[in-house]
């Protein structure tokens, strides 16, 4: 049995420390948290970046960045929870809900095959109306139809409300994951997706995933996908009430539960099934990406530093709240000496503020991505959120992946993001980032590799001035100008 050893720890060393940084990337060394967060703060975007590339050019090369051709699926749009930050979610009697029947869903999936897609990315609302035989039945049609598509669905939380509305047998929340997701498996379900991961720090998540499940549930679900031997993304949410050490604190556990499913032994809960053999699935990818606010509640809030008030936490003036507060265990600074709700009073303005992610920002979040998670394979470029040229940029700062040709979008661009890149666009970002596009698919299997011949999707457009993508199917039109103030959501992603 391989056993999965992560790289040494130096704590004693600065985050800045040019020795440190080339380990990292060499991969004999990891980043502890307090190292993290300092790079993050402090190093120059340069720097951070050389970093980030070097690491990633260590586990890809220098050559191939990859891209999927796959197509999100969003079956509905009602949902239970009541997230701060999502415009996609609909009560099941307002006008605009929907659930697609399963041959609208099939009806996608033909679409996509027609282009050469090889994966559907299945999300959805939490939907209480819909029984488990709904979802066996829909993955034993996809995969009867479908044999060569690989089905991506189901994030975190939406097992999590499984369990709630299926009363699944066992005894753990755990032995209840794995009932559902057993029989979900055996229909058709390939892997699960990453979504719903937003903030792990439960001060920040409960103001802004109302209804959604915390950490351990989340983390949890992973675990059990992984024992199961899927393969599965992790991703974060960031840009808004957060402080810099809550994201740090994110991807620790991230790294540690990975750790876990990778084998390292202090780090098994030491059954006898663990003990026999480390589970095979595990994160491939983790992908973050700044909090878009059109339509949103939390859009709503003012920004940091608008007002004057916003500097309001005794002895910290000039201090975001969420940098007050955060602490890289994931607790309320100072949580032990006082409670949630005393500290709180004391930093009013946690909550009431958005501070929100710039470009560089989004740079530097993700180079330490690459960097602090040293055991997962790929780092995603969020081209959908950013825009494309921001996703080309990624490539420098760590990234090896361009994520999807979007064919639909509904919970982005429900918040306002409506980037629309057909498959040439998104190779020639990638070829004049200086890599060669290469086509892969949910595991990571280079399909087809594209160089520089006349027959590539980009170096077959003759003219790019007139070169258009297709406008990305949206499955519900906006709301009306009128209700859009009164927009409640909450989605998962």
């Amino acid at each position: 049995m391989t056993i999965y050893t992560p790289p040494p720890e130096h704590p004693d060393l600065s985050a800045d420390d040019p020795g440190l940084l080339d380990a990292v990337a060499a991969g004999q060394a990891r980043l502890t948290p307090e190292q993290g967060l300092a790079a993050l703060r402090t190093l120059p975007l340069h720097e951070l970046g050389r970093a980030a590339d070097a690491r990633c050019r260590t586990l890809h090369g220098d050559d191939l960045r990859t891209y999927v051709i796959d197509r999100n699926i969003n079956y509905t749009n009602v949902c239970t929870a009541r997230c701060t930050f999502c415009a996609f979610r609909r009560d099941a009697d307002d006008h605009d809900a929907y659930t697609l029947d399963k041959q609208a869903i099939y009806d996608k999936i033909a679409e996509l095959v027609a282009i050469g897609g090889t994966q559907i990315l299945m999300q959805g609302g939490m939907n209480p109306a819909l029984p488990l035989e709904w979802y066996v039945d829909l993955l034993s049609g996809i995969r009867s139809r479908f044999p060569g598509v690989h089905v991506h669905a189901f994030s975190p939380p939406e097992f999590i409300e499984f369990v709630q509305f299926f009363d699944p047998p066992g005894d753990t929340l755990e032995a209840k994951l794995r009932w559902v997701m057993v029989r979900l498996r055996d229909a058709g379900l390939d892997s699960v997706p990453g979504g719903g991961g937003e903030i792990f720090a439960h001060h920040v998540r409960r103001k802004i995933g109302l209804g959604k499940c915390d950490a351990e549930a989340w983390l949890t679900t992973m675990y059990v996908a992984h024992t199961l031997g899927m393969f599965t993304s992790a991703t974060m949410m960031f840009g808004h009430i957060e402080g810099l050490a809550d994201r740090v604190h994110h991807m620790w556990l991230v790294r540690r539960w990975q750790d876990r499913a990778l084998g390292t032994p202090s780090l098994r809960d030491g059954t006898a099934a663990e003990r026999q053999s480390p589970p095979v699935g595990h994160y491939k990818a983790f992908i973050s990406w700044p909090f878009q606010r059109e339509n949103t509640p939390l859009g709503r809030v003012p920004d940091f530093g608008a007002r004057d008030e916003d500097f309001a936490a005794p002895g910290r003036l000039g201090e975001f709240a969420g940098d007050v507060l955060a602490d890289l265990n994931g607790t309320i600074r100072g949580e032990n000496a006082l409670s949630s709700e005393q500290v709180l009073e004391r930093v009013p303005s946690f909550g009431r503020r958005v501070r929100m992610s710039s470009a560089t920002d989004y740079l530097r979040t993700q180079a330490l991505s690459r960097l602090f998670l040293d055991n997962i394979y790929s780092i995603g470029a969020s081209w959908v959120t950013t825009g494309p040229h921001v996703g080309q940029v990624a490539m420098a700062f760590g990234a090896n992946d361009m994520g999807s040709v979007m064919m639909e979008e509904n919970v982005v661009s429900s918040a306002g993001t409506t980037y629309c890149l057909d498959e040439a666009v998104l190779c020639r970002l990638i070829r004049d980032a200086g890599f060669t596009p290469a086509q892969r698919n949910n595991t990571y299997d280079i399909i087809r590799v594209h160089a520089a011949t006349p027959d590539a999707p980009d170096l077959a457009v003759k003219d790019w001035s007139a070169h258009r993508a297709r406008r990305m199917h949206q499955q519900a039109p906006p709301a009306p100008k009128a209700a859009k103030a009164a927009l409640t959501v909450g989605a998962t992603k």
